[in-house]
């Protein structure tokens, strides 16, 4: 895996994050989502370095190998504000003062904040397969709490989900080394079988309804919106279309009219099933901001980068 990048832990802002950094060019932060490990980038990252960028991809606090920090009541350590802390400070260690972020899942939700929070840092973002976390639960209702139940579950306090998942942590999450690979498979094995990484996982969904939730309420109240073109990208086969209709619609309180984005033809993990076609309509986003810039060339519309991308 990631032939030619660099393994190093790096002090973040309060904990140190296993990161994984290679290739030269324009900076791009990948974060992965939940119960995975930066591994899960091991076929994007490489394909990203091969079109001139430097590339880093870290272990989210809680995740993989980073650092797991004592939590409080308020769950405020496993908060996106403070995982978003730890990338700006490892890329800004890494020599990185200015990038573009891409974060799947759990870690969409790091990126959105690193762009709200961190303007001046962040050039341009990418969301996969999310909406932000104030939204989701703003809208939930009883097709959402079925199908994303495990939210409730993981985020439970009084009975611990901890204790039901580390009596069986392959029952639960039921991953195999199909479209992982097989070292990125044994990555996310180690993972999953180990209690405090489990422990942490649950604290970070446990801030997604507290502490996350505030804080996106609060930036919603204040009209404080993400100032860098955003991209949104969703797979055909996962729910968020059955769940939100038109998925952009929902992103677009959230912009300053610089938004884009489409389908993938994938399942839920796209980086691991399609990485091929998501580094494809990720470098033709940045091309269009480096070039035209995203007001002239898609003003708060649902543009798709994907209709003709084999051919550029």
């Amino acid at each position: 895996m990631f032939d030619g990048f660099e393994l190093t832990q790096c002090e973040g802002d309060g904990a140190h994050l296993r990161v994984r950094h290679g290739g030269d060019g324009p900076a791009v932060l990948l974060l992965h989502g939940h119960p995975r490990t930066h591994a899960t980038w091991h076929r994007v990252a490489p394909l990203l370095a091969a079109s001139g960028h430097t590339v880093v991809c870290p272990d989210l606090r809680g995740y993989g190998r980073s650092d797991k920090p004592a939590t409080d009541p308020e769950h405020r350590p496993y908060s996106k504000r403070a995982m978003a802390g730890d990338c700006l400070a490892v890329m800004r260690r890494l020599g990185h003062e200015r990038f573009a972020v891409v974060g799947h899942d759990r870690g969409a939700y790091v990126a959105t904040r690193l762009a709200l929070d961190h303007p001046e840092a962040v050039s341009a973002v990418s969301v996969l397969d999310a909406v932000p976390i104030g939204e989701a639960l703003r809208r939930c209702n009883a097709t959402f709490a079925a199908s994303w139940w495990h939210w409730f579950f993981l985020a439970q306090t009084d009975k611990p989900a901890e204790r039901i998942i580390n009596a069986d942590p392959d029952a639960w999450y039921k991953a195999t080394s199909e479209h992982m690979g097989a070292e990125a498979f044994e990555d996310y094995h180690r993972a999953i079988h180990d209690p405090a990484t489990v422990h942490a996982m649950c604290e970070d969904y446990r801030a997604g309804l507290g502490v996350d939730r505030e804080h996106d309420e609060a930036d919603r109240a204040a009209g404080r919106r993400i100032s860098c073109p955003l991209q949104v990208l969703w797979a055909v086969h996962d729910d968020l279309v059955d769940l939100y209709g038109d998925v952009l619609s929902v992103w677009r309180d959230w912009t300053n009219d610089r938004l884009c984005g489409g389908p993938i033809d994938s399942g839920h993990h796209i980086a691991e099933e399609a990485p091929e076609e998501l580094v494809l309509a990720l470098r033709e986003f940045w091309r269009t901001v480096a070039g035209r810039g995203m007001s002239e060339a898609a003003p708060n519309s649902s543009t798709r980068f994907l209709d003709d991308l084999g051919q550029t």
